[in-house]
C-alpha cells in the first residue's frame, strides 16, 4: 500500500538542501520507508553545474545513507572522469529516496519502484530542484526519465540528445519558478538542458560491458560539452 506521498513531510520553511535532507529522514509518503534502513537523500553541491538523478538507493547505498555508493556509482564516478566531467561540479540524487527490494534468504534483491513510488516521492525531486541552479540535468535510466519527463519517455529512443529544462519536463509548470531569498520571493528558472541516458547498472548488466560503458562515457560527453 502506498500512502499519501511525501508533499505534507517537506517543510515549507526549508531554503537549503540540507533543511530538505534533514526533513527527508521522517518521510513517511509511501511503504518503501518500512523496510528500507533509511531515506537515501541527495548529495553534492547546493551550486553545482551539474545534476545527475537516479532511481533509488540500491542495498549498498539503503545502508551508508548516500546515493551512488556500491557498484553502478564507481562505475559512474569512472565514466565522469573519462567524459571529462569535474566530479566537484556534480550534485547527485535519485527520483525515489527509499531502496526497494525483496527478501531472497538473507540478500535484499533489488526491485524497481512502480509509478505510484515515483509519484509519491517526486515533490521531494521538485523541491530540490527549486534549490539548485544546474547548467545540464543528466537523467540516468528509465525511472529518473519517467520522473521528470514523464511514462511516455523513453531513454533508448532520445539518449543522448540534449533537450530543453525544464520545458521538456512532464509538468514544465513545477520547475519553472525558484525561491530567491528567505521572504518567499520567487523567480524564473534559468533555462538549461537536460540530457537522458542508461543508468550506470544497466552498464553491469551488459553481455557486452564495454560497448555499454563507451555509450554511457559518450553521452556523459555530450552533457560535458553543453556547460557553458
Amino acid at each position: 500500500m502506498v500512502e499519501s506521498g511525501a508533499q505534507e513531510f517537506i517543510p515549507p520553511e526549508a531554503d537549503t538542501i540540507d533543511e530538505l535532507r534533514a526533513a527527508a529522514a521522517g518521510c513517511r509518503g509511501c511503504e518503501l520507508y518500512r523496510d528500507a534502513s533509511q531515506t537515501v537523500f541527495g548529495r553534492g553541491d547546493e551550486h553545482a553545474r551539474v545534476v545527475l538523478v537516479g532511481e533509488q538507493p540500491g542495498d549498498v547505498e539503503d545502508q551508508k545513507g548516500l546515493p551512488f555508493v556500491g557498484p553502478a556509482g564507481r562505475l559512474l564516478r569512472r565514466a565522469v572522469d573519462d567524459a571529462g566531467l569535474d566530479p566537484g561540479q556534480l550534485y547527485l540524487t535519485n527520483a525515489v529516496k527509499h531502496f526497494r527490494f525483496e527478501l531472497r534468504g538473507t540478500r535484499r534483491i533489488h526491485q524497481t519502484p512502480d509509478r505510484v513510488h515515483i509519484t509519491a516521492c517526486r515533490p521531494w525531486l521538485v523541491a530540490e530542484f527549486a534549490r539548485l541552479r544546474p547548467e545540464v540535468v543528466v537523467v540516468l535510466g528509465a525511472t529518473a526519465a519517467k520522473a521528470l519527463l514523464g511514462p511516455t519517455f523513453r531513454v533508448t529512443r532520445q539518449r543522448g540528445e540534449l533537450l530543453p529544462w525544464p520545458a521538456a519536463a512532464q509538468h514544465p509548470e513545477d520547475f519553472a519558478r525558484v525561491p530567491v531569498d528567505r521572504t518567499g520571493a520567487v523567480a524564473d528558472a534559468p533555462d538549461t538542458r537536460l540530457l537522458a541516458t542508461i543508468h550506470p547498472s544497466a552498464v553491469l548488466r551488459a553481455d557486452n560491458q564495454d560497448v555499454a560503458y563507451e555509450g554511457l562515457v559518450a553521452d556523459l560527453t555530450v552533457a560535458a560539452g553543453a556547460l557553458r
